[in-house]
């Protein structure tokens, strides 16, 4: 596994790769001597992550995971002590880091070396502070949980030292009876806000409430309730607890959170959805349009050279419009990139396959999610593959099939377009080709990928690969 790991997704040679195999061996032993999770990670193309490519859990006490995570990545974001030691060949001790199972450890990194000195990976190993960091964070929880907040705002109600006065939010208080016992800044604000003139303390609940839920109810029903009410421009979040000591009910704490801005933001998005979906709507209407005006001037050209010109052109334009077919459907920047491949298959078998010839198209692998300009790229680089299959490798046969693959990857995914026809030497390929060069071009340049010909008697195999978002 690490040297199909390494293979894959790092420039090692196969020394560097040994050597990392070598130490792979002995991992469990480290495990066990210092009783933690170790591991090996490697550099790759990605200046932002690391693979995983070994791992050793210890037998001497319980391992932090549940599963492998070897072939996973290590993000700089989450490991920023496994990245830096590989880019600087320095030892990193004690830095903390989010796991791939997302739990919090405290990371020590040391560079592994080759003969000429090089970092070729780096020994990783991991102690879990996960109570640490719970202690950490038991502000950030009083700040967010009501029910946690309750117990602190009754001992520290009416001091102005506490997290609760300098909240924006609005907390009240109301006692057994429903009359509001405690209001924070945040809540005066809000109720002068809402035209309430008199303080709200000592006011019952049935004046204060804002969506229409009723005292007794939220008492007598000790669990955190959310809600949400529009009052005039306003659009508030509603959370209601029940607040205890010693195990008994003393009263009801209720914080009201603004979210006016974020609703507001929401339907923002909607309307720029809907005018980005109409952008595109014309946009592949105007794409078809010209298309269909190449395809009425190549009718009255009697040149079968020119016709031939005429028909890649209008097939690239017509690849094109796919994308903004389905944006305009979906009102988002991203598309399935098999639903494009599938539409192009589908536009080929109505419009490009060659007469009196039973060729089958068909379309497998995996779903990925794209932005429509990686779409875009895609779909001219699968068109014209498609088009030249179509064009060359069946000549002379009657038959044939051509499967196009999509397999995604951690880092890239790729496009295989495989026909089981006469196939061709690879090397006699003309590179003064308009379509070999845009494919070529599209492909290092705008998905930053590379691409790879394989051709024999029995067929042609042409796979390019792109990186992920």
């Amino acid at each position: 596994m690490l040297r199909k790991l390494c293979k894959k997704y790092t420039e090692l040679d196969q020394s560097d790769i040994k050597k990392l195999e070598n130490i792979s061996q002995i991992l469990p032993i480290i495990a066990d001597l210092v009783r933690a999770n170790v591991f090996i990670d490697c550099a790759t193309s990605d200046p932002n992550a690391a693979i995983v490519v070994a791992e050793a859990k210890p037998t001497t006490c319980p391992s932090m995971y549940e599963y492998s995570v070897v072939g996973e990545l290590a993000l700089r974001k989450n490991e920023p002590a496994a990245l830096r030691t590989l880019e600087i060949g320095m030892a990193t001790r004690d830095l903390k880091a989010i796991t791939q199972e997302n739990k919090t450890v405290r990371q020590s990194v040391v560079p592994i070396h080759n003969d000429a000195g090089d970092v070729i990976g780096v020994l990783i190993m991991e102690e879990d502070i996960t109570k640490d960091v719970k202690q950490d964070r038991k502000m950030e929880f009083l700040a967010e949980t009501t029910e946690q907040l309750t117990e602190t705002l009754l001992n520290f109600r009416d001091s102005e030292y506490t997290v609760t006065y300098h909240i924006n939010d609005a907390i009240v208080m109301f006692d057994q009876q429903g009359i509001a016992t405690y209001g924070n800044p945040g809540a005066k604000k809000l109720y002068k806000k809402l035209g309430y003139r008199d303080s709200i303390i000592g006011m019952n609940f049935d004046n204060l409430v804002l969506d229409g839920n009723s005292f007794n109810k939220l008492i007598n029903e000790p669990c955190l309730k959310v809600s949400e009410a529009t009052v005039g421009k306003l659009t508030l979040q509603i959370k209601y607890a029940a607040m205890k000591q010693k195990n008994k009910i003393v009263g009801v704490t209720m914080l009201i959170k603004d979210i006016t801005e974020v609703r507001e933001k929401e339907k923002e998005l909607i309307l720029k959805s809907v005018a980005i979906r109409e952008i595109h709507h014309r946009v592949k209407n105007n794409l078809q349009t010209i298309a269909s005006l190449l395809s009425l001037q190549s009718r009255r050209i009697n040149n079968d050279l020119v016709n031939k010109a005429f028909n890649e052109s209008i097939n690239r334009i017509l690849s094109i419009a796919v994308t903004h077919e389905i944006l305009a459907q979906n009102g988002v920047d991203d598309v399935d990139l098999k639903t494009i491949v599938t539409k192009i298959k589908n536009s080929t078998i109505k419009y490009g396959l060659p007469c009196m010839k039973n060729i089958k198209i068909s379309v497998e692998g995996d779903s990925l999610t794209i932005n429509s300009d990686k779409a875009t790229s895609i779909a001219l680089v699968v068109n014209e593959l498609l088009q030249n299959s179509l064009e060359h490798a069946f000549d002379g046969k009657t038959e044939g099939f051509i499967e196009i693959w999509i397999q995604k990857g951690s880092m890239y995914s790729s496009i295989s377009i495989i026909d089981d026809g006469r196939g061709f030497d690879v090397k006699a390929i003309k590179m003064g080709s308009l379509g070999l060069n845009i494919v070529k071009s599209i492909v290092k340049d705008k998905l930053h990928g590379h691409l790879n010909i394989d051709s024999t008697e029995n067929g042609t195999k042409i796979i390019f690969d792109f990186k992920n978002e």
